[in-house]
């Protein structure tokens, strides 16, 4: 019979964030038998920033190094192995402009060298192979290729690297793209069924308490551990005592910091990806990201792909996703980096129409540069935006997990949400190593206990409930593509 934790003496864990860090972090916790108490200061769970990609190498980041790129790689092998259902099983085409200084063929060590690496992961555990085939990681196709492709009828349920690639090769401009063009295994994430595996895994488990609509307003360490003390949405005050205290805060992680009296370095910056509806869309179309350079007009440009015409947009450009004062730095007198009240409005209350249609159309037609059929797309909904959390001095980091400031406070400082699951693991591991917990043998697997037999139909009527609820098409809870029947 396998052992869990409940088989030492109780241990209380608080968690504060509902994020995928602190959700993640309480259905580990949890599945272990672990007392879990998770507190949220909005009505729902993992309502943060948008995540509509599995960075299974990194490959949209060409400023990044090698390092990082394998850690995304692996972390995204592992988030796909917890949460199945949450996945989006299309490829992303890679692209560089004519107009782009560096040559396309730049990024193709670092695909080898990814394409290795994830072939020794599956050769140390076949479960490993979540993304295909090793030897399929990537696909090159140079412009004779793309040439051929082009005249290929439209498949209707892409089966073959070939066949995602045939709508980029009829529609893309040639001539504006250098070649060769590179089809990846990184695939998509749903925000929404991420949620909904989440709140289906906690409300099954008597050892995880979820507080929603909870804000911490203070804390008071002592030498076995925290008093949490929050209100409620009615201003009620309450207090929990806790053994160990997880700061999964997001964005807000250093005003915890600043309460638990811990410094910490760190970068916040507010982004926004836009939805568009493309109802002339012809094909079934793997994401495609167009690289540029940051924060410049010719800035990367990311088209996500969803069920019914919806596509999420992203152009790395400071009239689209990046915004003036977004990227700010934490100073000497505080742990947390403060936004521009312009910005934490928009956290807080949401978008003025106006502005909503106006950087929607500018996506639109920062993307169209490229597919000019697509500039007939229109404004999908209301973008999906908040800000994230970068540890450190670099801006540019890309794989973070966890820290710790003392035997029982950690962080969670997640930038990509294919981190959580590796930063929750580094916590047990701590609190194992200090004799608090008793981590059975296999602990690892399943990933998540809570969730492991979750039905998809199941998680897919909560993801359509929670798109609807927070105001959006429920298309983007939707497997993309659409299961075959």
């Amino acid at each position: 019979m396998k052992m869990t934790c409940e088989e030492v003496l109780p241990f209380k864990v608080g968690i504060v964030g509902g994020g995928m860090a602190g959700s993640t972090a309480a259905l580990k916790m949890a599945g272990l038998g672990i007392e879990t108490h998770l507190f949220e200061a909005k009505n729902s769970l993992v309502s943060g920033p948008p995540i509509c990609h599995l960075h299974a190498g990194g490959n949209l980041y060409r400023e990044i190094s090698e390092s990082q790129c394998v850690a995304l790689l692996e972390q995204s092998i592992a988030t796909i192995r917890a949460f199945p259902g949450s996945v989006n099983h299309r490829p992303t085409v890679i692209a560089t402009p004519s107009t782009d200084p560096d040559e396309s063929e730049a990024v193709l060590h670092r695909l080898k060298a990814l394409m290795q690496h994830y072939r020794d992961m599956v050769m140390r555990d076949p479960e490993n192979e979540v993304l295909g085939k090793p030897d399929d990681y990537f696909t090159l196709y140079n412009k004779e290729d793309i040439l051929q492709l082009a005249s290929r009828p439209l498949p209707q349920q892409p089966a073959t690297a070939d066949d995602w690639m045939i709508p980029v090769a009829r529609f893309m401009t040639h001539e504006a793209i250098k070649s060769p063009l590179f089809l990846v295994q990184e695939f998509g994430l749903s925000v929404f069924r991420l949620a909904a595996t989440t709140v289906l895994g906690l409300e099954a488990s008597s050892k995880a308490h979820l507080h929603l609509n909870h804000q911490v307003v203070n804390l008071e360490e002592s030498s076995h551990g925290w008093i949490i003390e929050t209100h409620d949405n009615h201003r009620q005050c309450h207090q929990y005592q806790v053994d160990f205290l997880i700061n999964a805060s997001g964005f807000q992680t250093g005003m915890l910091d600043d309460m638990a009296n811990r410094t910490r370095k760190r970068w916040v910056e507010y982004k926004a990806a836009y939805l568009a509806h493309w109802p002339s869309q012809q094909g079934v179309w793997p994401e495609v990201i167009v690289h540029g350079e940051r924060g410049m007009p010719n800035g990367m440009a990311q088209f996500t792909p969803y069920s019914q015409g919806f596509v999420q947009l992203h152009g790395m450009t400071k009239d689209i996703t990046l915004f003036e004062g977004g990227l700010v730095a934490s100073d000497a007198h505080s742990a947390q980096p403060f936004l521009p009240d312009a910005l934490l409005y928009k956290i807080k209350h949401g978008w003025q129409w106006a502005d909503i249609c106006s950087r929607t159309e500018r996506a639109i037609t920062h993307f169209g540069q490229w597919v000019p059929t697509f500039t007939t797309a229109e404004v999908g909904g209301y973008p999906l935006c908040g800000a994230q959390q970068i540890p450190g001095d670099d801006p540019t980091l890309r794989a973070a997990d966890a820290s710790f400031d003392g035997p029982r406070y950690a962080r969670m400082e997640i930038v990509k949400a294919s981190s959580a699951l590796q930063a929750v693991e580094q916590v047990l591991e701590h609190c194992a190593k200090h004799g608090w917990i008793t981590l059975p043998e296999g602990w690892q697997q399943p990933s998540l206990p809570l969730t492991n037999t979750l039905d998809n139909a199941r998680i897919i009527e909560k993801a359509k409930a929670i798109a609807k609820h927070r105001g959006y098409p429920e298309a983007l809870a939707l497997p993309f593509p659409a299961l075959s029947n």
